[in-house]
Formats: structure tokens, C-alpha cells, sequence
């Protein structure tokens, strides 16, 4: 009897151990999925889920037994590396098999690479990793760690907004009319779920119901969240004062626009706003250039946004309810164009920003306020003049007071910048010696010709970071050429200023009405100011650079926030153009939600059944099935048996609350294994002379007085509460 009850409770501790093996394998297998999806084919991925799966259960039921138990993990680890490379070597050597291809076909040749080496490649790894977790503690952090990386390798493409990415999950949330973030959190909730299930498989395996029902009840929480407070901002490297919320107490941005920050580039290609023309516009420049606020006035070290009422009046720095206008028309409107935009910012903003010239912003219904934090339009007067309509024009605002204008040719007091610029101007054509366009032109030409574009330089440190760059190595980025060209602007009589906003390339619009733009397209540049035109761009354009700005194009996210931002059902015809013959969502979110349902159907019939399977069954059988739906009931109220405890041990320690349930067992015990206690085989009649249904309802009425009632709800209404039962 006792060999027989050993080989029982073997039995039962490998059942035990299914539940908690099956998980873990299922949630590791889950992360070679998601790695996998975007390196190799659908076939490719289930091989991997489908490798790792098997390995885990076969480590967890043999890697204790001979021989694998006097293994050292070494060895392990050497031969699964060993069977790796022979299985990457067979798999490259059936997809370059010119004969296996004409056999198979060419496709189904480099299918067959690709599911040996993903199932060879998880099964080696899920070995190592499962070998390591159950010789070592530090083994479940490294499986936790592998997890982690595989959910954080694969949905990183998303960050900084870039929500089109990765390709496979935009793609497929585009064609069916579904924000990719939503999905995005879904896998993030999957990832946080689990990474809980791992930490929480280790110890008690009854509790896990439990927590998961509070880890999906945060999950959920999340989700209300973002519908009541949108989705969250990715952090920008912004040294310019462009983004966040203006300090209090004083100017917008009496910050150091020279700090160090603006080295970190790990932000450069956030999303920050996407502006839809409403006019078409393309400017001969080669670059559109949204002013959002400027640097002029001097405050005896360097350039700030000024404080003074009668400084740039041409500037709106303040978001408005309705409409706001600038204080005075701008002159020659002949020479210009009237252009409106619609700006959608995804990031916050200190001020608002238009295109060239803004004149006036009013603000507009937001039509989607979990993606956009402002929307407004822009009206601007961009410029339609050329070369011959800025030259021989005199500079400053005549109706400028002489304060004024003394407050735009401050800089500091280093006769360098002056000397330099009379040095540039030399070689000025007579014509052109005393013209304020020609002279900016030559100097802007100069530090196209002798300038470094480059983010990596010591200039910040400076008293003067323009001079250090100027009369120094002549390598900085935007901010030191507008400045350094500003002063020098200044020195010679021009008054100037540095403007700050975005510059973005007319190709980045792509012929489309809607414009991206990064946090990469921030730019500073410097303007003079001529009368009758007012303030003009001369931007220095470095013929050498050191760092590479470029970005790559954005289209699919471009169009899609572009139609979002207009309305919806410009935003309804873009999913439609991008619908495929696959199945609508509708259909299978139907098909998923019927498939739920009849799963939970069928576990309440299973349930259902096992528990009056007993009433009917043949005398000979009722032994059985009236001690399993005993245990089913136990087990759904949380009464199960710990891993290695012994039917009798379990009875004894639950028959304070019931003992007729020790009876039960003690009966099972001896019908099953045919035997009494002095070794005679129990007959059939024997068997049949206890009332099991008696018994069984005996077991339940004890049960009842001691569980509360609300506990006995949950187990009534747990539909797969038997699947842990033996």
C-alpha cells in the first residue's frame, strides 16, 4: 500500500506542477513572439513560442531526475550552445540548398530555415534560462530580465512618440481605424501582467486569481486615465525654451539658451506638433520657418525675451480663448501673402508659434483632446518678395522713438564683433558698401563659408558663448550663429535680433497638406529689421557639419495626425484608404467575444458536470467522482492540498471544519487501492454499502458553517475553479 500510495502522490505532484509550468512556459514563450514578429515570418514566430513552450516543461519535469540531475549547469549550457550552432548551421544550409529548393519550393525552403533556427534558438535558450532557475535564485531573474527585454526591445521603435511604430503593430491598427497607442498599452499592460505572473508563480500558486484581478483592475485604471486626461508627453530635450510651461514670476526665458543640455540629442525626433495648410505655400528657401517668440533685448550679458511693452510688438506670446491680433499691421502687405495654418501641438508650449510672420492666432475646438493638447490657427503674412524688393531699403522702423532703436543695437561691450564685421564688409562691391541687406548678406556669408555645425563644444562655459565661438573654432549650433551673427548685425548699425521656433524642409511635406514637426526641427536665426518690409530672415547655413540633423521622413504618422487634427471624417477617409481585404474589426472583435463566451460556457458545463457527475454514475464509479466534486468544491473556496501532502494528511488538517471529509477519503483510499488495512481486497458490495451521496452532502453542510457566504459566491461563480483540482 504504501509503495502504491508513493507512486500516487508522484503522480499527483506532477499534476500539481502542470499548472505553474504551463504559465511560466506560456508567458516566456509570449516574449519570443513579440522578439520575434519583426525579424522573421509568422511560421518563424510560432516555431519560437512553440521551442520554448517544450523546453520549459521538459527542464521542469526532468531536470531533477537522472540524468539530467547530476548534470552541472556548464555542461547544460555547453551543449545547448553546441545544439544551437548545429541547428543554425542546418537551417542556413537548407535555405542556400539549391536541391531542397526545387524540391520544396524556394519559399517553403526558407520557411523551413526559419522555423528550425527560431525553434532550435528559443528551445536552447528556454533550457539554459530554465536550467539556471531552478539550480539558482538569481535563474528567475534572469528569466524576469528576458521578458522585459524582449517587450522593451520590440515596442521601443514607439517612443518619443512615434506611435506609428513599430511597423507591424501600426500597420495593422492604421488599416482597421484604431490609434496604435491603444494597442501599444494593451501590450504594455500584457508586459506588466506578465512580468507580475513571473515574480508571483514562484510562491503561491492560490493567489494568483487574486492578484492578476488587481493587476488588471490598475491596467484598467490606466486605460480611464488617458481617456480623461490624455496620453502621456514624451520628455523633451529643449534648450530654447520652446516647450513646457513658461516660470512664473518673471521672463519666459531668462534661461541660458547656451546650457548643455542642447548636446543631448535622445529626444530629437519627438513628435511636437503637426500644423495642416489650410493655403498652399512653399517657400523659395527651402525651408518653412514657424517664429514662436525671439531674443532682443540685452540684459548686459546676453540676448533674452524682452520685458519692454514697445519690443518686438510684431510677437503674440500668449494663448488666447478667442482671437488675438499683433498690435500694428506689418508694411508692404503688397509684398506679402496671407496664409492660414492649423496648428495641433502634442507637446505643451510656452507661447504659440506661426508660420514666418504671424499676425494673429484664434483658437479652434480641439477634435481629438487625447492626442493634441492645443489646437489654434495661425494667420500669416508670409513673404513674397525677392532680392531687388530688399535691396537699397534703409534699416529700422522710422517710426521706431531713438530708445527703440537703441534697444536693438545693444551687444556686449567687445569691440571684436564690429572689427570682424568691418573686416567682412571690405570686400563689399562699392555699389553695395553702404547697403543694410547687402551687409547681412556678406555676413551671413562668412559664417556659411568659415563655419562648423556641431553640438559638441565648450563654448557654454564662456562669459560670452558667441565670442568664444566666433573669434574661437567657429564650431557651434544654431544658437551660437544667430547670435554671433546678431551681434555683428548690431555692431555695424542693423538692428537685429535672434528669432527661435522651427525650421523644417519644404520635402518634409511630401506634397501633402499636413507637416510634422520635431523636436529636431528647433532652430534659432538671426533677422534684421528694413524699412517698409520689417523683420527678415538671414539665416547662416554652415557648408560643414559634424553631427548628422536629418530625421527620416514621417509620412504614414504625418498623414495620419494631419487628419486627425482636421476633422473627423477627414480622419474616417484616411482609414478607409488604408483598409485592406482583411477582415473588418468589427467582425473580429464579435468572433473573439463569442469565442470568450463559449469558452466560459464551457467551463461552467465542465464544472456543472463534475460536480453531478456522481448522481448518476454507476455504483462502481461513484467512489470516485463523488470524492472528486468534494475536492472541485474545497478547491474553489481556496481548500486545496499543498504540493507534496498526502490525501490523509490533507484531510486531517481540514477536519476541524469537516470531518466527515476524513471518512470520505479513508474510503476512497481503500475502494481505489482495492485493499483494507490488514491487505484484503474490498469487494465490490463492500464498496457499495457506503452512501457516498449521503457522505457528500454530509461534507457540504459541514463546509457551510464554517466558509462565509460571500466566499462561497466567488467559488460559485468561478467558472474553471476545478482545473486545479487533484
Amino acid at each position: 500500500m504504501q509503495a502504491c500510495e508513493t507512486d500516487a502522490m508522484k503522480r499527483e505532484t506532477a499534476t500539481s506542477q502542470i499548472l505553474p509550468t504551463g504559465l511560466r512556459a506560456l508567458i516566456i514563450a509570449a516574449s519570443y513572439w513579440v522578439l520575434s514578429i519583426s525579424l522573421t515570418t509568422e511560421a518563424g514566430s510560432i516555431a519560437a513560442f512553440t521551442g520554448c513552450v517544450l523546453a520549459c516543461f521538459a527542464v521542469d519535469f526532468l531536470i531533477h531526475r537522472p540524468p539530467l540531475a547530476r548534470l552541472r549547469l556548464g555542461v547544460i549550457a555547453l551543449a545547448a550552445v553546441l545544439c544551437l550552432a548545429v541547428g543554425i548551421a542546418l537551417a542556413n544550409i537548407l535555405t542556400a540548398s539549391i536541391g531542397f529548393a526545387r524540391l520544396v519550393g524556394p519559399l517553403a525552403a526558407y520557411e523551413t530555415g526559419e522555423v528550425l533556427e527560431w525553434l532550435i534558438f528559443s528551445a536552447c535558450l528556454s533550457t539554459v534560462l530554465r536550467s539556471i532557475a531552478q539550480r539558482a535564485d538569481f535563474g528567475k531573474v534572469l528569466e524576469i530580465l528576458f521578458v522585459a527585454s524582449a517587450f522593451v526591445i520590440t515596442l521601443a521603435a514607439h517612443r518619443q512618440g512615434m506611435i506609428h511604430r513599430p511597423f507591424f503593430i501600426g500597420d495593422f491598427a492604421l488599416s482597421r481605424g484604431i490609434d496604435p497607442s491603444s494597442i501599444l498599452m494593451a501590450f504594455g499592460c500584457g508586459a506588466v501582467l506578465s512580468l507580475s505572473a513571473l515574480l508571483m508563480i514562484e510562491h503561491n500558486h492560490r493567489r494568483l486569481p487574486y492578484h492578476f484581478t488587481v493587476l488588471g483592475l490598475l491596467c484598467f485604471s490606466l486605460l480611464i486615465y488617458v481617456q480623461f486626461f490624455g496620453l502621456p508627453t514624451p520628455r523633451l530635450t529643449d534648450d530654447m525654451g520652446l516647450t513646457g510651461t513658461a516660470p512664473t514670476g518673471g521672463s519666459a526665458q531668462d534661461e541660458n539658451p547656451f546650457r548643455d543640455g542642447q548636446n543631448d540629442t535622445s529626444d530629437m525626433q519627438t513628435p511636437v506638433a503637426v500644423v495642416l495648410f489650410r493655403d498652399d505655400y512653399e517657400p523659395e528657401g527651402g525651408a518653412y520657418y514657424f517664429r514662436e517668440s525671439a531674443y532682443s533685448e540685452f540684459n548686459g550679458q546676453l540676448l533674452v525675451v524682452p520685458d519692454r511693452d514697445d519690443m518686438d510688438e510684431d510677437l503674440i506670446d500668449f494663448f488666447t480663448p478667442t482671437r488675438a491680433e499683433i498690435n500694428e499691421p506689418l508694411p508692404s502687405p503688397d509684398l506679402r501673402k496671407t496664409v492660414r495654418i492649423t496648428v495641433g501641438m502634442l507637446a505643451p508650449h510656452r507661447t504659440p508659434f506661426g508660420l514666418d510672420t504671424p499676425v494673429a492666432y484664434a483658437n479652434t475646438p480641439n477634435p481629438n483632446s487625447l492626442r493634441f493638447k492645443q489646437t489654434y490657427d495661425a494667420f500669416s503674412m508670409v513673404p513674397q518678395y525677392n532680392f531687388g524688393d530688399l535691396i537699397g531699403r534703409s534699416s529700422g522702423d522710422p517710426d521706431w522713438t531713438e530708445e527703440q532703436r537703441q534697444a536693438y543695437l545693444q551687444l556686449p561691450a567687445d569691440p571684436r564683433y564690429k572689427q570682424l564685421a568691418d573686416t567682412i564688409l571690405q570686400d563689399l562691391r562699392p555699389e553695395f558698401a553702404d547697403d543694410p541687406y547687402a551687409k547681412a548678406l556678406a555676413i551671413k556669408d562668412y559664417l556659411d563659408r568659415n563655419g562648423i555645425y556641431s553640438l559638441k563644444n565648450e563654448h557654454a562655459y564662456a562669459d560670452d558663448p558667441a565670442a568664444s565661438f566666433l573669434f574661437g573654432d567657429l564650431t557651434g549650433y544654431c544658437m551660437h550663429f544667430a547670435f554671433a551673427a546678431t551681434y555683428m548685425y548690431r555692431s555695424i548699425g542693423l538692428p537685429a535680433r535672434v528669432g527661435i521656433g522651427y525650421s523644417v524642409p519644404v520635402s518634409n511635406r511630401a506634397g501633402g497638406s499636413s507637416l510634422l514637426i520635431q523636436a529636431i526641427n528647433g532652430h534659432a536665426w538671426p533677422e534684421i529689421y528694413l524699412d517698409g518690409v520689417g523683420w527678415i530672415i538671414v539665416d547662416p547655413a554652415p557648408s560643414r557639419t559634424l553631427v548628422d540633423m536629418s530625421v527620416d521622413p514621417q509620412n504614414s504618422l504625418q498623414q495620419l495626425l494631419g487628419d486627425m487634427l482636421r476633422d473627423e471624417a477627414s480622419f474616417d477617409e484616411f482609414i478607409e484608404s488604408q483598409q485592406d481585404s482583411t477582415l473588418p474589426l468589427g467582425l473580429v472583435l464579435r468572433a473573439l467575444a463569442g469565442a470568450l463566451l463559449a469558452l466560459l460556457l464551457a467551463g461552467y458545463a465542465v464544472k456543472g458536470y463534475r460536480q453531478r457527475a456522481p448522481y448518476y454514475a454507476q455504483a462502481d464509479q461513484r467512489y470516485r467522482l463523488s470524492y472528486r466534486a468534494i475536492l472541485d468544491s474545497l478547491g474553489a473556496l481556496g481548500l486545496r492540498r499543498r504540493y507534496g501532502e498526502s490525501r490523509e494528511s490533507f484531510a486531517r488538517r481540514i477536519s476541524a471544519m469537516t470531518p466527515s471529509f476524513g471518512t470520505m477519503t479513508r474510503s476512497h483510499l481503500q475502494r481505489a487501492l482495492r485493499q483494507q488495512g490488514d491487505g484484503e481486497v474490498v469487494s465490490v458490495d463492500m464498496a457499495n454499502d457506503i452512501d457516498w451521496i449521503a457522505l457528500d452532502r454530509q461534507i457540504r453542510q459541514e463546509v457551510r458553517q464554517h466558509i462565509p457566504l460571500w466566499r462561497r459566491v466567488l467559488a460559485f461563480l468561478n467558472p474553471v475553479s476545478w482545473l486545479g483540482t487533484h
